[in-house]
């Protein structure tokens, strides 16, 4: 019905069908018929049609003018809505882990507001898993699949968490998957239980208390470069350490659990423009780095 509001408003602006359905790009026909419609509908006649034009009857004067000001204002917010989603000026929200979204990152935030200066980032890093809706986010990195249903879900790949310690750690290194449990060892606290698994598909689950932990895996990271202890962490926050030799890679055959990445974003919302742009220059970065593993 508010399109055929829309299109009676026209042509009452228009005195006749033929400059309503020009302005509105349909058939006069369709314009005769939509209009007609909405007089049944409503029980009442809206125009006088007459070989010079359209007037409005009392009744249509009325519906005029407690609707004119109301469709108008309506196209006014659609077209901002329009400019909103598909402008690549603006604001951008997103979400992300912390070691992920920092470290991992830096250098594509950088090279992302080198590119597109015009949008404004608005990134919030969090360990605690924040529901996109209720902070109103445009799009979220995640680690792990996510439950909701009210969720679209783009897998990017996965980061394999490695074991690694400092050359020069004041203890021997391990040299089997059993010694590991008589090194002091470091850990987040996400990630403390350790399930390790090797090229044969053999599975070792260690538990043990980690002589440091901390809730922040960059602490974990440079407790581990000041040789405190052995660390499993992703791929991605050593690999820079592994490549200077400021860390080395502890028992090779053996790794974490992959840490699957997904871009999320809410199943009903559409997603602007800018965020598109992040979530295609967002996927290409990551398929360049060595530390990163694409999905097929």
């Amino acid at each position: 019905m508010l399109d055929d509001l829309k299109i009676f408003i026209t042509a009452a602006n228009k005195n006749s069908l033929t400059a309503a359905a020009q302005h509105l790009d349909m058939t006069i026909a369709t314009v005769s018929r939509r209009i007609s419609a909405l007089e049944q509908k409503l029980g009442c006649e809206l125009l006088h049609r007459s070989t010079k034009g359209l007037t409005l009857t009392p009744v249509g004067e009325s519906y005029y003018e407690e609707c004119a000001e109301f469709i108008d204002a309506l196209d006014q917010r659609i077209s901002n809505l329009d400019q909103t989603l598909n402008s690549l000026k603006g604001d951008l929200k997103i979400l992300a882990p912390v070691n992920l979204g920092s470290g991992p990152l830096d250098a594509f935030w950088k090279n992302f507001v080198q590119q597109y200066p015009e949008i404004e980032l608005n990134i919030e890093l969090s360990n605690a898993l924040q529901d996109i809706r209720d902070t109103r986010a445009d799009i979220a990195l995640r680690s792990g699949n996510q439950t909701s249903s009210s969720l679209i879900q783009k897998k990017l790949g996965h980061i394999i968490p490695i074991l690694v310690a400092s050359p020069k750690a004041s203890f021997p290194l391990p040299k089997t998957i059993e010694d590991l449990q008589q090194v002091p060892s470091i850990a987040s606290k996400m990630f403390a239980d350790w399930l390790l698994t090797n090229n044969q598909g053999e599975l070792h689950s260690l538990n043990k208390e980690h002589r440091h932990l901390s809730n922040d895996m960059t602490i974990t990271l440079n407790l581990t470069k000041a040789g405190a202890g052995i660390a499993l962490m992703p791929m991605s926050m050593v690999m820079s350490a592994l490549e200077t030799g400021e860390l080395v890679r502890v028992l090779p055959e053996w790794r974490g659990q992959n840490r699957e990445i997904f871009l999320v974003w809410p199943y009903r919302r559409s997603l602007s423009a800018r965020a598109k742009l992040l979530r295609d220059e967002l996927t290409q970065y990551l398929h360049q780095q060595t530390w990163f593993h694409p999905s097929p």
